[in-house]
């Protein structure tokens, strides 16, 4: 347990460093200050993907911008919703170049665990949000830890695939290449458009076509590695089930 919820070990100590560090304490008074005002704050568990996925199980990371901030919708990881809630437009549109990518049917719930379950670490840089304010936590000190752990990954992990869809993840990029690069670890950094409706589409590099399921597939299995990125409304369940 730490000062933002339960992770798995792996995690602890950049977790418990960041929590003692100037810019720990001042997010955590920052939220507590929050809550104390009335705020609505979503997701309920915000280091969720660090429950799920301990690092030395992590063979890719989709980076996200930070949580959903409807009600019930953000889950504590990044893209993800709840069981039972309607897709948001980029989930969606992540669901049809799955679609189109690999062949898989289109998902008919948007929860991402049974990804988390198989070492995909689903982390948004800002992990908290109130409700109704996109990215109204940004800035508070949440994007110093989410540097330390997306660098934790990048030094132990090999092999790993980031997927980096959008301008907010793709600066995550030198730091994830550097650290790996010194580390000598592999890694394979896949970029794209975000997957919103605004650029999904569109130049440079348009999401929906951008092959990433299929590339990360491919260069995990010729590592001895494998991800299932079909997502069957049996298997999310399951995972659910057994991740809870």
């Amino acid at each position: 347990m730490t000062a933002f919820g339960p992770v798995a070990p792996g995690w602890q100590p950049v977790v418990d460093k960041f929590a003692a560090s100037p810019e720990g304490c001042q997010l955590q008074e920052f939220l507590a200050a929050r809550r104390a005002c009335g705020a609505v704050m979503y997701p309920p568990e915000p280091l969720r993907a660090l429950r799920l996925t301990p690092p030395d199980r992590v063979r890719a990371v989709i980076l996200g911008q930070d949580p959903y901030h409807g009600p019930g919708q953000a889950e504590g990881l990044a893209f993800s919703v709840a069981p039972g809630v309607r897709l948001p437009p980029s989930l969606r549109n992540i669901f049809k170049e799955l679609q189109r990518d690999l062949g898989h049917p289109m998902p008919t719930g948007g929860s991402l665990a049974a990804w988390a379950a198989q070492g995909v670490l689903l982390l948004n840089t800002s992990l908290t949000v109130e409700d109704g304010q996109a990215a109204s936590h940004a800035r508070t000190g949440w994007e110093t830890l989410t540097d330390a752990l997306i660098a934790q990954v990048a030094a132990v992990a090999s092999p790993c695939v980031y997927l980096l869809w959008g301008a907010h993840a793709q600066a995550k990029a030198p730091l994830i290449e550097r650290t790996a690069q010194a580390a000598g670890r592999e890694a394979l950094v896949l970029m794209a458009n975000h997957p919103s409706p605004l650029s999904a589409l569109r130049p440079p590099v348009p999401f929906i076509g951008c092959g990433h399921f299929g590339q990360a597939s491919r260069w995990l299995a010729e590592r001895g590695q494998t991800i299932n990125w079909c997502l069957s409304a049996t298997a999310d369940v399951q995972s659910q089930k057994v991740l809870l």
